[in-house]
Formats: C-alpha cells, structure tokens, sequence
C-alpha cells in the first residue's frame, strides 16, 4: 500500500518497537507526541522520554504537550492532515477534539487481550493473578477506558518466572507489527473493527508503592506472583529488622516445611524467608541506600542470627 501520513504517541521503551516499525516499514511519521521531560532522580536534570531519544535519533519532529487537551496543540495535530495515529502506553487520556483531528482515527495497542484487563497496568495485573496466558490487543480509541472496537489480537504465554519487565519486553516487540498491520488494514479499507464482548471485563489499576509491600502471611505461590508482577516497577519491598526498608527482587518457592511468615533461615538452599505456606527462596535485595546485591552476600553481612523477621516495623 501507499505509505501512510502518521501521528505518533507513546513515552515509555515499550512504545520505541513500535515507532521503529512504522518508520520501517516506510510510512511518514508526521509527529511524535510523547510526555514532558521528567526530572531524574537527584532533581536537577530533566530527562527525556525514551519514545523522544528514538524519535530525534530517526530525525522526527516531536511534540511533548503538558496536556494532550490542549486547544492550541489539538489544532497542531489537525494541520497535519494525518491518515491515522498509533499510540502505546502514552500516559495520557486523549479526548474527542483530539480523536478527530486525524482522519482515520488513533490505533491503541494495548498489552491484553481485551476486555481482559483495561487500564494502566495490564501486564503486571495479569502477571499478579497468576494467568497463563495473555497478550495485546489493537482497538480504536474512543471515550471509555481501553473501550474501543478492536482491530487485532496475538496473545503470548506467561512464563513461570516472568517479571512485568520480561513479559513486556517480550509484548512490546511481538505488538509492534502488529500495530502496523492494524494501522495499514485501516489505511486500505480491510481493517474490521469488532465491538468488544460485555463478559470477561477486568481492569488493570495502576501499581502503587503500598501494592508493592510484600505481606510474608500471604501464601508462597501469592508473594511470588506479586513480586514478579512488580517488577521492575514500582519494585517489592520489604522492611527490615533494624526498621529500614529494602527492595527485592523476584522469589523462588520452596517445597521446604512451613515456618514462621517473615522469618529468615540461611543454608544449602539459600536464603529462605517464611511465608503463609512454604518458604521462598531469596534471589537479591538492595537495602536502602546500597547497590543491589546477591541475597546470600547480604545475609553473610547482615549477622541479625536465628530470629530476623523481614517485615516487622
């Protein structure tokens, strides 16, 4: 087909597989919209998104509006007189006045396969209710939540030790294509947008700190699904003995008998903390203010003896 006239929106590194697609595939990417460049972590410098590094590095124009909504920016998109707009995890709700300044319309990719899971945090949401299976979806976006008729499927199974991290790695990639194919089949006509189903409707709410706490009561199989799904962001957390907080990354449970939720026992095996079941396997821990180490490094430092219990304080 003839190359298309595109508006671009995403912000995250899952979205760049996507851009690089279109680009590739020989369509003219007329803006790149993407989110304000946010401070890193000392404050004092301002970092752009990782869609607006990649989209300089390919000599696109990019716009980063503080609101999407924005009259003035919503008339800069209809200038354009674009064919249709692809967006990944933009992070910001696009309204009416925007979803009509291009022709076509604004193709979602969404890391579910929709109804399953509308929202923020799909991946991780999945990943946390032990699903087997999941997937992305590409719809039209309209007023409601990830509501929009859809346009194509793939779905991709869960792993066992899956983190959010891996499983969207693994999405972002095999939806890139099928982004453009979607964007492609709207642009020749063949494109059939099918209502999504009333039933099997979840929703996916965003992540915060305090889902991320790991509640050592919580059976094995719980914490390690919850760990997994929060990582690498917001990141598990833990306090420790003396009070301070620590981050942890993904657990291995154990067939070990069961003992005390949050109790922490060394040897062959590992470190093993206590849960509601069995034990879990420690892999690393990055206590505040340190670097991430080994889980075994830091038991050998930590000497808190017999009776530590992670999660106390």
């Amino acid at each position: 087909m003839d190359p298309m006239r595109l508006v671009f929106a995403g912000t995250p590194e899952v979205a760049v597989p996507s851009l690089r697609a279109l680009v590739d595939a020989g369509h003219e990417i007329a803006l790149v919209v993407t989110q304000p460049d946010a401070r890193g972590k000392r404050g004092s410098q301002l970092i752009p998104s990782p869609v607006k590094e990649a989209a300089l590095e390919l000599g696109l124009p990019v716009a980063t509006p503080e609101k999407a909504s924005d009259p003035t920016f919503v008339e800069q998109v209809r200038a354009l007189e674009a064919d249709a707009a692809g967006v990944v995890a933009y992070g910001q709700i696009l309204r009416r006045p925007l979803l009509d300044a291009v022709h076509l319309g604004w193709v979602n990719l969404h890391f579910s396969v929709l109804p399953a899971w509308r929202g923020a945090a799909p991946v991780q949401r999945s990943i946390e209710a032990g699903d087997d299976v999941t997937g992305a979806t590409t719809f039209l976006l309209d007023r409601g939540m990830d509501t929009g008729p859809v346009i194509g499927v793939l779905t991709e199974t869960i792993r066992p030790r899956d983190t959010a991290g891996d499983l969207l790695d693994r999405l972002a990639v095999a939806g890139a294509p099928l982004l453009k194919d979607s964007l492609e089949a709207l642009g020749n006509g063949t494109a059939m947008p099918q209502e999504q189903p009333e039933d099997g409707i979840s929703h996916a709410a965003k992540l915060t700190r305090e889902d991320a706490y790991v509640r050592w009561d919580l059976p094995a199989h719980v914490i390690d699904r919850r760990v997994r799904a929060y990582t690498p962001a917001p990141g598990a957390w833990t306090t420790l003995p003396d009070g301070s907080v620590a981050k942890l990354g993904p657990v291995v449970p154990t067939s070990d008998a069961p003992t005390t939720p949050g109790l922490v026992k060394a040897g062959d095996g590992g470190v093993l903390v206590g849960t509601g079941g069995s034990p879990v396997r420690l892999t690393w821990i990055q206590p505040a203010g340190k670097k991430q180490m080994d889980a075994a490094d830091w038991w050998r430092g930590a000497r808190w003896g017999d009776s530590a219990l992670l999660g106390e304080a």
